[in-house]
């Protein structure tokens, strides 16, 4: 796959044109060109105005066909209104690309400059966007004064929004490479510019923050390239909070949130998360610094300070970040060289009996060294408000750091507990032997953390059986015919066509119907309400179990139906369900819903009545492969079950609630936009062989 736009003549042009720049007033175009000429940009600059002769110097054209050929971009300070129009015009001219950095667009205009930009041969960044920083090359594309302290390093920055992109620039301790703000996204997308920074020696780790991906599939591809470039990634996701689950049928709705869908694309990417611009900060200085690692990341924590390594380790489990557990060679050495410590991580520098047999440098040689440290964070105060006495002796220990990290290839942060700056003289000691100095004990160790996010990637292909070409079309469009939920024939036969098990079950239209057909499901059965208008029949007394005899079945209908008629009265009875019932040793929940754009996402935990109370569930994002299953079912209370936790059941094979899951998300694939929401609740599992049973189901469109 390599559908991505070339971007080349947006970060570096050789000729840009500005419509937009005032011969009088201070416009975002006069602005880009002050930013250019300040720093000497290199190429022709070309402003475009109806009747100025010269602006800022610059010798204009009046229209955009009185440009010359060869113009690499053109910044097009236009209305929103005049957009389209603009746009038009420069894919007339041959220009190869143009930033917009309007908003405001109407509903109309939005559509008809997106479709026109779907085809377009000319590369269009924006619109609502502030535009491109190329530190690198000194090429400002910035309608905007930048912070005087932007300089150029290793990190660049891709941002929907502007302003989330100024306050990273402002608070960052590192340079930049590329700062890109590519706003609303009509056209060319962040996965164009990361693919292209695959090839950029200057960048050594990205940042990304965004509201929403266009395009998942390419987003994926670019993020492939980009670590198969030996370059890093990470992201700061905004928006999550918003509130989904309250408007949803099936228990699987209402035990996720549109925030995961994001949160478990970028699992399967290997792509680590942050929540907030700090962490993002932190996570980039480390990134820059060491890179994407091999390893599960067992961090070793060391300090002078009891009281901080111990509280830095409260941290990492709280952000789960994965702690070294030192053996037994490891602890007697440490012990021998700083006589009593425990020898234990965290390592306490300062517990050392008497100050003269300290060996900093020994301890923290022997850490590096042990085979069970993949990383090691430094806890030390780091802050611009030390004491000339405090400086001093921190120094000394600094020093001693610096030593060790000199001997060793693995990977060293220095974590300052608080959020305040760092001394200069402190930064100047540890950037000497190049390690990150991080503010905020969270900060730190969501860093470390991030270093070793997809090294334990499966991959996302699909597996198992489906149904054959002409089964899935007739399925599909029988679907499709339908609105809200599913009739429960249909939901039975598309299970049945994926090989899912389901307990044998009828609809009939009253007790005289049930009363002749029990003899097809059979005693002891199970009956249920069956409508359009109940969602959960359970709930509102819309199910009886352990129906023995012909008698006992009169009296359940007759009391469902009083029931339904009590809790929902406007509800219509379509009729009843009869279910062979099938007894189980544990109650799952399994399903999907539609997690635009990413597909669909898959969920199981404990099932029941009291699912959405236990609020014990797993997720992953179709397809699943039988591995990802039953590590998804072993993440949840139910896998522990399942496993003999206290041997209140034996040890239950988990295959086949895995297989299920992996014909559930095929399903899921398979009728895409048609299904919004699955429901599989509960589904019966026997404990020993494991064997399961779907017993109640929800599909709705």
């Amino acid at each position: 796959m390599n559908g991505f736009r070339d971007v080349e003549a947006l970060i570096r042009p050789r000729t840009v044109a500005v419509i937009g720049a005032s011969s009088r007033n201070q416009s975002q175009g006069n602005i880009v060109i002050d930013n250019l000429t300040r720093r000497n940009f290199p190429g022709a600059i070309i402003p475009v105005h109806p009747s100025a002769d010269d602006i800022q110097g610059f010798s204009a054209v009046p229209s955009v066909a009185d440009l010359p050929d060869g113009v690499d971009l053109v910044i097009a300070s236009v209305p929103a209104r005049a957009a389209l129009e603009t746009t038009s015009a420069l894919e007339v001219r041959g220009v190869a690309s143009a930033i917009f950095f309007a908003a405001g667009f109407t509903e109309d205009e939005t559509v008809a400059f997106q479709e026109m930009a779907r085809t377009a041969r000319i590369n269009i960044h924006g619109p609502n966007c502030m535009g491109l920083i190329n530190c690198t090359d000194d090429v400002f594309l910035y309608p905007a004064k930048p912070t005087e302290s932007l300089r150029s390093g290793p990190v660049s920055l891709l941002a929907q929004s502007g302003s989330a992109a100024i306050s990273v620039i402002n608070s960052a301790p590192f340079g930049f490479a590329k700062i890109i703000t590519v706003g609303s996204e009509f056209q060319v997308t962040a996965a164009d510019y990361l693919h292209w920074m695959a090839g950029d020696d200057s960048t050594k780790a990205v940042g990304v923050i965004l509201e929403s991906i266009k395009d998942p599939a390419a987003f994926s591809e670019a993020a492939k390239i980009l670590f198969e470039s030996g370059k890093a990634l990470a992201v700061l996701n905004v928006g999550r909070s918003q509130v989904g689950a309250a408007a949803a049928k099936a228990h699987t709705g209402a035990l996720t949130s549109a925030s995961d869908n994001y949160e478990l694309f970028f699992r399967d990417c290997g792509i680590p998360v942050t929540d907030d611009y700090d962490e993002l900060i932190a996570v980039l200085q480390c990134l820059a610094a060491w890179g994407r690692q091999p390893g599960t990341g067992r961090l070793a924590i060391a300090g002078i300070s009891g009281g901080q390594t111990a509280l830095a380790c409260d941290v990492a489990e709280t952000v789960g970040t994965t702690l070294a557990s030192f053996g037994d060679a490891t602890t007697r050495k440490l012990q021998e060289i700083l006589p009593g410590i425990p020898g234990e991580n965290p390592v306490d520098l300062g517990a050392v009996v008497g100050r003269e047999t300290r060996n900093n440098e020994g301890g923290i040689d022997t850490i590096l060294e042990s085979t069970d440290t993949d990383m090691l964070a430094l806890i030390q105060d780091c802050q611009t408000s030390l004491n000339e006495r405090s400086l001093r002796y921190y120094l000394s220990v600094i020093k001693a750091y610096s030593k060790s990290a000199a001997k060793s290839g693995k990977p060293i942060i220095a974590i300052s507990p608080s959020s305040q700056d760092i001394h200069p003289d402190v930064r100047a000691a540890f950037d000497a032997v190049g390690i990150p100095v991080i503010r905020g004990l969270r900060e730190g160790l969501v860093a470390a953390r991030s270093c070793y996010a997809g090294q334990t990637l499966r991959s996302k292909r699909r597996e198992g059986g489906t149904p054959t070409d002409t089964a899935l079309a007739a399925l599909r469009a029988e679907a499709e015919s339908q609105q809200g939920q599913l009739p429960a024939p249909l939901c039975k036969r598309i299970l049945e066509a994926y090989g899912i098990p389901t307990v044998k079950s009828i609809i009939v239209r009253d007790r005289e119907d049930a009363a002749a057909r029990a003899p097809e499901v059979g005693f002891p059965l199970v009956a249920k309400v069956s409508s359009d208008d109940i969602a959960h029949r359970s709930e509102l007394g819309g199910v009886m179990t352990g129906v023995e005899d012909a008698a006992a079945l009169d009296a359940a209908i007759a009391q469902i139906e009083a029931n339904v008629r009590k809790a929902v009265p406007q509800a219509v009875i379509d009729g009843f369900e009869l279910q062979t019932q099938f007894d189980g040793d544990l109650e799952a929940v399994a399903g999907f819903v539609a997690a635009a754009p990413f597909g669909a996402k898959l969920i199981v935990g404990t099932g029941g009545t009291l699912v959405e109370l236990h609020a014990d569930r797993a997720l992953g994002l179709a397809p699943l492969g039988h591995d990802e299953a039953r590590d998804m079912i072993a993440e949840t209370m139910l896998g522990k079950r399942l496993s003999g936790y206290r041997n209140l059941i034996p040890e239950t094979d988990i295959a086949p609630l895995a297989a299920l899951l992996v014909s559930l998300s095929n399903l899921a694939q398979d009728f895409g936009e048609l299904i919004a929401e699955c429901d599989l609740n509960p589904v019966m599992i026997c404990k020993g062989n494991g064997e399961c049973m779907i017993v109640d189901t929800l599909i709705a469109r």
